[in-house]
């Protein structure tokens, strides 16, 4: 499917950007075409004007020649000399824009002449009234010569003016060429643009559906998985807390075992070692330090096998309960770490199973004290609350990185399986320099009647 999907890819980016390259040549050769033909269309347009102007200024020259002729008054030569030089200045402008052109040059050529023969006639006129030569100018005046100086420059002005709208409808025509070739290339354009899009749509659909039917098989192999691992971690933890449960009976059958057989003979060879002493009154004193060594040696196995026993299973917990089993766990772990140890314990209602854990959470948590802690006082508190008890151990030592440390590391993965299995939840506080705080919160479950 994505080996077929690629070509199809491929095929549709190509048209995609074919179109759009299309699409910028159509727009900058119109652009270009458009340009020069407004260029031109404006040329001509100045063109038309400066001819006008420049009929304009020789009307506006015979005007004021006309006045000063009739009246004398030098002040009619004021339009008259402004006139005739801006004649000039637009003659040599046309000059410059009609060069590339040789015909209409030879018009401008020819429509100079007859504005120079027409401002010659004029200017002799004038002269002529300066003068006080009525007669002359007069006659000059009566004849047809300036007016057949300015029907030749209006005929030479007319050629040229066509010309320059011959050239304006020329470029006129190449704005409308430009505009519909835009048109017919941005229609093209947009129709290859659709077919790209319908082409993508349809790839893109296909795509899409895949990925749904590949995403549905993944969910539901995820799921496989993900019910295998709730299975196997249930089977897991059922495991543990059985092989927990089977290490506790075991240790409690041990301890049973150490107290009634190993404590019957132990308290025997004691009884025995008294009896001899007592009937060996007249022993040597090497015999009675023999004597006196052998029952020392008794009290210590005894008190070992009591030691032993106590770990393996408190009897102080069957016996006297949790307050109290904790208060002898703390005071002889004081004793034999020189750990100071301060305990705030509340009388707590907990079945026997859920006493126990909580009896082996103090425990392991001051084993780990002594191991790793380096702790030079910890507090141990039980609360006790309406549905809940809380179990807190504090200590005062290096603490550790919680965040790089693995589950296993402390004995942490027993503890928390142990809480869990009895149903409360475990915590673990640390910071390296700040010690180290072990909360556990536990359901609240009455003793069996």
């Amino acid at each position: 499917m994505r080996s077929f999907s690629m070509p199809r890819m491929g095929i549709s980016l190509a048209l995609a950007l074919l179109a759009a390259c299309i699409l910028i040549a159509i727009n900058e050769t119109g652009f270009a075409q458009s340009s020069r033909a407004l260029n031109d269309i404006a040329e001509a347009s100045r063109t038309r004007a400066s001819l006008n102007r420049v009929l304009q200024n020789i009307l506006d020259a015979e005007t004021g020649q006309r006045g000063y002729l009739l009246t004398g008054d030098p002040r009619y030569l004021d339009p008259y000399n402004t006139a005739v030089a801006e004649v000039g200045q637009q003659l040599d402008a046309l000059r410059l824009i009609y060069t590339p052109s040789a015909d209409d040059f030879a018009t401008l050529a020819q429509l100079s002449r007859n504005v120079q023969r027409k401002l010659a006639e004029m200017d002799l006129s004038v002269r002529l009234r300066k003068q006080g030569n009525d007669d002359a100018w007069k006659f000059v005046l009566m004849t047809d010569v300036g007016k057949e100086h300015m029907d030749a420059i209006r005929e030479e002005a007319v050629k040229l003016i066509n010309s320059s709208s011959h050239r304006m409808e020329v470029s006129q025509v190449q704005v409308h060429r430009s505009l519909m070739l835009s048109r017919i290339g941005i229609a093209t354009v947009t129709m290859a643009g659709l077919l790209a899009f319908y082409l993508y749509l349809r790839q893109t659909t296909a795509l899409k559906l895949a990925g749904e039917q590949q995403q549905k098989v993944l969910q539901q192999e995820r799921d496989l998985l993900e019910r295998q691992v709730r299975e196997r971690t249930a089977t897991l933890a059922e495991l543990a807390t059985h092989l927990q449960n089977v290490r506790e009976e075991e240790r409690g059958h041990l301890a049973r075992e150490l107290h009634d057989e190993l404590g019957a003979l132990l308290t025997a060879a004691k009884l025995d070692v008294a009896r001899l002493k007592s009937r060996l009154s007249t022993q040597p004193p090497e015999i009675g330090q023999r004597l006196q060594h052998l029952t020392d040696s008794l009290n210590s196995g005894i008190a070992l096998k009591r030691r032993i026993i106590e770990d393996l299973r408190p009897s102080s917990l069957s016996n006297l309960g949790l307050t109290a089993s904790l208060e002898i766990l703390a005071r002889e772990f004081s004793e034999r770490s020189g750990i100071e140890i301060t305990t705030g314990l509340e009388q707590v209602d907990l079945d026997e199973s859920r006493q126990l854990t909580v009896y082996r959470l103090v425990q392991e948590s001051l084993t780990n004290v002594s191991k790793y802690a380096e702790a030079s006082q910890v507090e141990v508190s039980v609360r006790d609350y309406d549905n809940h008890v809380e179990v807190d151990i504090r200590d005062n030592g290096k603490g550790f990185d919680v965040g790089n440390v693995r589950p296993s590391t402390h004995g942490l993965a027993g503890m928390r399986h142990r809480v869990e299995a009895a149903g409360g939840r475990l915590m673990v506080n640390s910071t390296p320099g700040s010690g180290t705080r072990i909360s556990a919160v536990m359901p609240k479950v009455l003793a069996a009647a």
